[in-house]
């Protein structure tokens, strides 16, 4: 849930600058005071921002603002999508069926909205042929791209060799935000 905020007798300050439910400001007022008001109202005294010179204090239906936070967060939570990431292992002496097959299981992992990451292992000898491995990933780049874009380039990380696809629908939701 959001920030904890005072209500009520947990407020300290001597004073402070006191907003209606309406929305409508009365001005600097002591706490004692305001306090008043609010049962008056048969309302709760909430303190929204205690850094501010003074204090700032609403009148409001506290449970009621609470519940609808919580019923905000909900909303938020049911509306993001989680992108996971999948791996695609492949190795620089691959034959063209074995391309293929992990090729068509990467399409498959971008077309649900999945992120994959296609890295290439070296073994023995073979990392001193590190541009066999750079055309490999070339390669997967280039048969995915009328569904995705390349967000990292073919770079080495210990002996192994990685490239990062992005889902091109994803993409553009981010340029939209």
């Amino acid at each position: 849930m959001a920030r904890d905020l005072l209500v009520n007798d947990e407020i300290r300050a001597k004073e402070v600058r006191l907003i209606t439910e309406k929305g409508d400001q009365v001005g600097v007022k002591p706490t004692a005071e305001a306090k008043r008001l609010a049962d008056a109202a048969s309302m709760d005294l909430v303190l929204m921002s205690p850094g501010a010179k003074p204090p700032v204090a609403r009148i409001m239906d506290y449970g009621k603002y609470k519940f609808e936070l919580q019923k905000k967060n909900r909303e938020a939570r049911k509306k993001q999508k989680v992108v996971s990431i999948k791996e695609v292992r492949l190795s620089p002496t691959i034959e063209q069926n074995d391309f293929n097959t992990k090729l068509n299981n990467a399409r498959k992992f971008l077309s649900k909205g999945d992120k994959v990451k296609v890295s290439l292992r070296f073994k023995g000898r073979a990392i001193t042929h590190k541009e066999i491995g750079k055309e490999v990933l070339d390669r997967v780049a280039d048969q995915t791209k009328d569904i995705a874009n390349v967000t990292t380039k073919p770079k080495m990380d210990g002996r192994s060799m990685f490239l990062m696809l992005d889902p091109i629908s994803s993409a553009k939701d981010n340029k939209k935000k």
